[in-house]
């Protein structure tokens, strides 16, 4: 049963690592602000999500799984809210492919400056 386990945390790790590899590779290779933020957020989260699973598969202790739970939910709180404050601010200063975007909800907010109260 342990060369089992082992054998299924070696193959987790080895995703996450692929994962976190291409999410390296999509920030540098992706042009826009849109994939890019993609590409930071999505593979590289479920990549730690699969080591860190790997790691408590492995080590089988009890503290260790209560040590790396919060860390993955740290992760899925700060990773979808940096991106999507990112993203904002690259609208606003016009970074943005505004034809790509199928629907612009901030449309109105783009005419009318944040600070003018209407």
């Amino acid at each position: 049963m342990d060369d089992w386990l082992d054998l299924t945390a070696l193959l987790l790790i080895l995703a996450g690592a692929i994962l976190c590899l291409t999410a390296a590779i999509g920030v540098l290779r992706f042009r826009d602000v849109a994939t890019r933020l993609h590409a930071a957020t999505k593979p590289q989260v479920l990549g730690l999500i699969l080591i860190c699973l790997a790691v408590a598969l492995s080590l089988r202790s009890w503290p260790v799984v209560a040590f790396l739970v919060p860390i993955v939910l740290m992760q899925l709180a700060t990773a979808p809210l940096s991106a999507h404050m990112v993203g904002r601010q690259a609208y606003r200063n016009g970074t943005i492919d505004e034809a790509g975007l199928l629907v612009d909800e901030l449309a109105d907010s783009h005419r009318t400056p944040p600070a003018a109260g209407g």
